[in-house]
């Protein structure tokens, strides 16, 4: 059993370890920190936090490090947020004011996010599942070129250049405008997908050069509302984790590949319980599951128009919890308040 003096100590080593990336023995806590007894009796407090697993010596005769474990016990019960100073706050709030639209936001936040932290942020799109269609419009190229475009209601919007197989005049357009409107404008995007379907196979194949051109358009249609459905990440600062390559034993190699293929990332962030701030971490062999056993991943929840996402950072076990979670929180904040005033706009 840890005595409360003893937690005070494993504290006191996880903030100097990740302050300094050195091992912390008895004499430089005795130094550093006010706890008023000998190195003899915080000696033996680290004994008692070893024995428990909460502690380590990375090697003979050296001090003592964290380990997953005591991290762990530290973010639980020990770690104090940071928060943002008023300049951050100010800093963040003008950078992810007035964005040209939802994806232009979500680039914002993990931009704002990893030059705040130093870590690897990511923020998870909000399913648009329940989101509603509420225009469709079509934009002639000129000949067989013409840009298919979706908004919804959550401020979602879609564009694409698709290529029917005949060309097309504006009179054209018009009316395959208006058809492809009438299926999905005012549905929710999931029934769209269905209607888009079941219209699709329905125009027969030998069928009009406008149902030939109708056919091509819903098609992508169809795969843009689809898209809309799929969960996805936004992320910046990967080149964080070569600057903090020392922090990991093994290659960086699983967290790029992870970073690239989303679907672990994805996976690991929604299986993550949050507190009743909404904030959760995942320390080190906590995500062995996922391939990432060298990494820890913070999040927050953020509340959306169709619910709620994940705003977060991927790093090193050895990162300052207290300050990450922090800016977490502060972002998460941000996101969802912005959020809100446009939806009460619109």
């Amino acid at each position: 059993m840890v005595s409360d003096r003893g937690l005070e100590v494993l504290r006191a080593i996880v903030q100097d370890y990740v302050s300094t990336r050195e091992p912390v023995g008895s004499k430089t806590i005795v130094d550093r920190h006010s706890f008023g007894v000998s190195a003899a009796t915080i000696r033996n407090d680290m004994a008692l936090l070893e024995d428990e697993e909460l502690i380590a010596a990375p090697h003979t005769s050296s001090g003592r490090v964290p380990t997953d474990k005591g991290y762990r016990v530290f973010v639980n019960h020990l770690a104090e947020l940071r928060p943002l100073s008023a300049a951050q706050r100010s800093a963040i709030s003008a950078f992810l004011a007035d964005p040209a639209d939802l994806d232009d936001l979500l680039a914002r936040t993990v931009r704002a996010l990893t030059q705040l932290t130093g870590q690897v942020a990511l923020v998870q799109y909000p399913s648009f599942e329940r989101a509603t269609v509420t225009h469709v419009e079509l934009v002639h190229l000129g000949g067989a070129r013409v840009v298919v475009i979706l908004v919804t209601d959550t401020g979602r919007v879609s564009q694409r250049v698709a290529l029917v197989s005949d060309e097309l005049d504006e009179t054209d357009v018009a009316a395959l405008r208006a058809r492809a409107s009438v299926l999905v404008t005012g549905r929710p995007v999931r029934e769209g997908v269905t209607l888009v379907a079941a219209a699709v196979e329905a125009l027969p194949a030998d069928g009009s050069r406008s149902d030939r051109a109708l056919r091509t358009l819903l098609r992508v249609v169809g795969e843009e509302l689809e898209d809309f459905r799929q969960d996805r990440l936004v992320m910046a600062g990967a080149a964080n984790l070569a600057r903090s390559e020392a922090d990991f034993r093994g290659s960086i190699f699983p967290l790029l590949e992870a970073l690239e293929e989303q679907v672990t990332l994805l996976r690991l962030v929604g299986e993550m319980a949050a507190d009743d701030q909404g904030l959760a971490a995942s320390i080190g062999r906590e995500n062995e599951p996922f391939g990432l056993g060298e990494a820890s991943v913070v999040t927050g929840d953020y509340e959306t128009g169709v619910g709620t996402a994940r705003v977060g950072l991927l790093g090193p076990v050895r990162m300052d919890y207290p300050s990450n979670l922090g800016a977490v929180r502060a972002v998460a904040r941000y996101l969802s308040r912005l959020l809100d005033e446009d939806e009460r706009v619109r």
